[in-house]
């Protein structure tokens, strides 16, 4: 492969990485092409964008990137696809169902909400991570129920005062 088609190829890996704020290394190495398609299938119905990576290059274009993936470095041997998505724990849930029939794909890595994962037994707690966006609305839900405690207290209080008053009026 020629520098220019290498520096084309790194750049392309860059931008690709830049468009999602969260990505994993997974292995894919055994599966025939109709599990491939399958897995392809699954990725593109949960927006999941799964890519196919040298090395080398992927090594490359992390260190032009500007945040230190150095501890990602060390997984970067044998076949690795980056699997990429805006949402945290969407591709660790996709290779959890995905390698439930199929042995693989085996996660090696993941960078998530700026925090790195290595091995394949942080899968469970990929899965379990939230993201951003529903720790806000977790909060904001809990923020607004003992508001809504408060005033549903008070107009059963009131309704019940009412009946109160008009049954003692009637008597």
């Amino acid at each position: 492969m020629k520098k220019e088609d290498k520096s084309a190829i790194i750049e392309q890996i860059k931008a690709t990485i830049g468009e999602y704020s969260h990505f994993y290394l997974a292995d894919i190495k055994g599966l025939n092409a109709n599990q491939t398609s399958n897995l392809r299938r699954l990725c593109f119905k949960q927006d999941v964008k799964l890519v196919v990576v040298k090395n080398t290059l992927l090594r490359k274009a992390l260190e032009s990137i500007g945040v230190d993936f150095s501890e990602l470095y060390e997984v970067l041997k044998g076949d690795t696809s980056i699997l990429l998505s805006n949402t945290g724990n969407s591709p660790a849930k996709l290779i959890k169902e995905f390698s439930k029939a199929n042995k693989k794909p085996v996660l090696k890595a993941a960078y998530v909400e700026e925090s790195f994962y290595i091995g394949e037994n942080q899968l469970e707690a990929l899965i379990n991570i939230k993201s951003k966006n529903e720790l806000i609305g977790e909060l904001i839900g809990l923020l607004q129920s003992p508001a809504k405690n408060v005033v549903s207290a008070l107009q059963s209080g009131g309704i019940t005062i009412h009946g109160v008053l008009k049954t003692l009026s009637e008597r």
